[in-house]
């Protein structure tokens, strides 16, 4: 009789349980180290950043780099890189550790256009495993980038082999076993990685791409997954300008982030800018740009004679964070190392006063609180102006708040100085300067009782 009482209790807590489970989506604890990192870097380095040329894309992915011992970056200091990227706060990194060309930056058994194949360091030379090294030295938290789309040495454009009739197909299969070979080396020869991301993502499975999720996550559980046809664990913003739109919800309405068949181009750009605030699956937000894409120029690789010139200015950069991690996003800004092996001197200065500049504005508030209610009041120190807050919700419990307003008690009455919708990780916005004793949010839909981690209030002055 116990036994069966006891059954009774179990089978009731579980239904109270069930009965009690949102209906909205919730991260998974690999999706929520995403959003705190906030900021992050990719490091794009690949042979032809030694043929002295200006990286054509499309050229790139047809022709083959005739002579790869061009690769000879004798002054590589992958602490160097990554000591850029910590001081611009950045919380990861991630490395193209293949890109277009096909040609693997690590020791490589079954991939033999690798590192082992030229004379720098003798054939013995592994930048992945470098790279992995020096994240780990510096407290940065490791991601590995595999470009399996295309492969110029091998003729693969668009995940298809070139070709035609029983050659082609079975040149098809034996490049699906590659890429899963390579992706299992590169999952179980560096310890625990933050992300594994395809560039263009690794297609289906059941078609021309290989089966790479079932590697991911028998030997990386805690991994970031980005992408195929049937997984992403975040998406990528709709361009590469470092913003995102507002809103900007990390639900979206399947789980994975390439468009289907019921939706144009544009309406998916504009489903992956915003997100869909009634979405099923929890899949955030991702904004990327390169350091140097400035002056008309975007580049991902370093090129000669934009040392300079190329670079994103402070001002843009921190329009860029305001509307990428302000926006409930995560920011990847792309880094270059040049031909011999380092991040030139200019970019490592303007990342340095990048970190600096974030610290400045976001890094002292003049009061802060947080609570779990729909009205959330901040009173101040006397009656400071202020012109810019920050509010952040507990998304480990889903994106509860769909409409609020921030409010300022000035002149003895409450003023509305700011109203917005999308809140999750982190909403950063500037208002209109005002001298207030008191501050408060309004929440004024939600889906169910605010969970508001932080509400604070700055003063941010020209720098």
């Amino acid at each position: 009789m116990k036994q069966i009482t006891g059954l009774c209790g179990l089978l009731s807590m579980s239904l109270s349980v069930f009965a009690q489970a949102p209906s909205y989506p919730l991260p998974s604890p690999h999706q929520l180290k995403w959003h705190e990192a906030e900021l992050g870097v990719v490091f794009h380095y690949d042979l032809h950043v030694f043929d002295g040329e200006i990286y054509g894309q499309g050229n790139n992915r047809i022709n083959p780099v005739e002579d790869y011992n061009i690769f000879n970056p004798t002054q590589l200091d992958t602490d160097q890189w990554i000591e850029a990227a910590q001081a611009a706060g950045a919380k990861f990194a991630v490395l193209t550790a293949t890109h277009e060309t096909g040609f693997g930056l690590w020791q490589s058994d079954v991939n033999p256009y690798c590192l082992k194949a030229v004379k720098w360091r003798d054939g013995k030379g592994d930048i992945v495993r470098d790279f992995v090294n020096s994240c780990r030295k510096y407290g940065i938290q490791p991601g590995i980038y595999i470009g399996i789309r295309w492969n110029s040495l091998l003729g693969i454009h668009n995940f298809k082999a070139e070709g035609g009739g029983e050659f082609a197909r079975n040149r098809q299969a034996w490049y699906k076993r590659l890429c899963e070979k390579m992706v299992t080396e590169l999952c179980t020869r560096y310890g625990d990685l933050f992300m594994i991301w395809f560039d263009g993502g690794a297609d289906d499975p059941n078609g021309l791409g290989p089966d790479v999720e079932p590697i991911v996550t028998r030997y990386q559980p805690e991994c970031l997954f980005y992408h195929n046809v049937n997984r992403a664990d975040f998406r990528w913003g709709g361009s590469e300008s470092g913003t995102v739109g507002y809103p900007c919800w990390s639900s979206f309405p399947y789980p994975y982030s390439h468009s289907n068949a019921n939706e144009g181009a544009r309406n998916h750009n504009e489903l992956l800018a915003h997100g869909d605030e009634n979405g099923r699956y929890w899949v955030p937000a991702m904004a990327d740009t390169p350091l140097r894409g400035y002056n008309g120029r975007h580049e991902w690789f370093w090129e000669p004679g934009d040392d300079g010139r190329a670079l994103y200015p402070l001002e843009n950069l921190m329009d860029m964070y305001e509307k990428s991690v302000g926006r409930n996003a995560t920011l990847i800004v792309g880094l270059t190392p040049n031909p011999d092996g380092l991040i030139p001197e200019g970019d490592v200065n303007r990342l340095k006063e990048w970190g600096q500049e974030i610290t400045r504005r976001f890094g002292t508030p003049l009061a802060q609180t947080s609570g779990q209610t729909k009205r959330l009041s901040l009173k101040m120190k006397g009656k400071p102006t202020a012109n810019y807050y920050i509010l952040q919700e507990e998304i480990a419990l889903g994106e509860r708040i769909r409409a609020y307003r921030i409010e300022a008690r000035s002149g003895g009455k409450w003023v509305t100085i700011a109203q917005g919708s999308s809140v999750g990780h982190k909403r950063i916005e500037a208002f209109d300067p005002i001298e207030a004793s008191e501050f408060r949010v309004v929440v004024e839909q939600c889906t169910d009782t605010p969970q508001i981690r932080n509400f604070a209030i700055y003063h941010v002055t020209a720098p």
